[in-house]
């Protein structure tokens, strides 16, 4: 199986090269992308390993994209999430605690800390958050190296999505998937349809030959994984016409697939800790650390 590719960019012209891993158990993608100028990178949605029978916790995909960084030469400077993830745990405290890089999120992280504080009846949550180093808003800009970056709002598939366009490269989470498999689902608490085709279309405005990196690829037909694409590719073959159907004709779409999907096994016990930035609980006075799950909290349960 295919589980690493990088994707050249070009250091006259300040394009960014980018490492995708691919990580089998969570058919997540993790991005190491850099300026090939000054050699500085960004580490975007990385995975901490957890496995839900045992419960064991571990750090071998992040430990990968760190020995990534250090035999490439790379320094890095910015932590980045896309959005809190209900698939799989972040591993990006883990990876602020090993380099001192910042940590940053979407500033609507605020309204997905609240909804969930409720969802876990957690009151001490501090819903402000301050579990990151910076807060982005919407059309913020930031540097990678000498590469310009910008924040766009791209709510949806959660209230706190966010896409990183960096160069010509652009982390479109899970809003668009590879063309062959469509686009993210819409259903999760504070999720929406509309929304997320008002940001897929901010998606497509991009320039032609803008190369989308997605979040997740659940290989259709058995392929090998992929996880790049470009925004003419997008429009013009992406399995949910996102080029020539209208808004209610996507929302239909969109309403109808959802209606269908199982919520994600690891939803309930990822939203804990990815609303803390990465954190597990703190132990308790036997040195253990405990979930907490909320029975009959969210639809979706999958009995066949």
């Amino acid at each position: 199986m295919n589980t690493y590719a990088l994707s050249r960019g070009n250091e006259d012209t300040g394009l960014p090269d980018v490492a995708g891993f691919f990580d089998p158990r969570t058919f997540s993608i993790q991005y190491v992308v850099s300026d090939p100028a000054t050699s500085r990178c960004a580490i975007i949605d990385p995975v901490l390993d957890y496995d839900e029978k045992s419960g064991a916790t571990a750090t071998f995909q992040a430990d990968e994209l760190l020995a990534y960084i250090e035999r490439e030469g790379l320094g890095v400077e910015w932590i980045l999430d896309t959005h809190p993830h209900a698939d799989h745990f972040s591993a990006a405290r883990y990876l602020h605690d090993r380099t001192g890089a910042p940590t940053a999120i979407g500033r609507p992280v605020t309204q997905v800390q609240a909804l969930w504080k409720e969802i876990y009846h957690w009151p001490d949550l501090k819903d402000d958050g301050s579990q990151w180093d910076r807060l982005f808003d919407e059309g913020d800009t930031f540097t990678l190296g000498e590469i310009e970056c910008r924040v766009m709002h791209s709510p949806g598939h959660t209230l706190a999505s966010i896409t990183y366009v960096i160069g010509d490269a652009a982390f479109v989470h899970d809003t668009l998937f590879q063309p062959d498999f469509g686009t993210a689902r819409a259903d999760f608490p504070g999720g929406s349809a509309h929304q997320l085709w008002y940001s897929i279309q901010a998606i497509l405005a991009l320039p032609d030959e803008t190369r989308l990196f997605t979040g997740h690829d659940y290989m259709p037909d058995g392929r090998e994984p992929q996880w790049e694409s470009t925004v003419r590719e997008q429009r013009e073959t992406n399995k949910h016409r996102l080029g020539d159907s209208s808004e209610a004709e996507y929302v239909e779409l969109r309403n109808r697939r959802d209606s269908e999907l199982p919520m994600p096994k690891l939803i309930l016990h990822a939203l804990q800790v990815n609303i803390l930035g990465g954190r597990l609980p703190e132990p308790e006075n036997n040195g253990k650390r405990y979930l907490k799950l909320p029975l009959d909290a969210l639809e979706g349960a999958a009995w066949e």
